[in-house]
């Protein structure tokens, strides 16, 4: 079983910053990829970064710069450094997590429920 819990969301004045963090529990599951996505109203859920275990991260381009994706491996969580915030980052945000029960060749994902950030003063 792999549960994936987020926290940290909030309201948040333009310029400001949060963290966000998630948290995944899993039992005989080898975690390899943790990602963070977000979903604005109207709007499809979209890719912002993640962190393979090796420590490996990719961004989406244009997010690169204000945001920052970490990663403990030994705790199982994944943190999300927002800076500069700005109205239109205002989103759903959610956590996934890639990896293989021990044993099993087969890949599995899994979500959290989200974290609503909101940037508004």
């Amino acid at each position: 079983q792999v549960q994936v819990v987020e926290s940290g969301g909030g309201l948040v004045q333009p310029g400001g910053s949060l963290r966000l963090s998630c948290a995944a529990s899993a039992t005989m599951f080898s975690i390899n990829v943790m990602a963070w996505y977000r979903q604005a109203p109207g709007n499809q859920r979209e890719f912002i970064a993640q962190v393979d275990r090796g420590g490996s991260t990719d961004y989406v381009g244009y997010l690169k710069d204000r945001f920052s994706v970490s990663r403990d491996n030994d705790k199982n969580m994944l943190y999300l450094q927002m800076d500069s915030l700005k109205p239109e980052d205002t989103a759903v945000y959610y956590c996934n997590v890639k990896g293989k029960f021990v044993g099993y060749s087969r890949a599995y994902d899994y979500w959290g429920q989200g974290t609503q950030v909101t940037v508004s003063s």
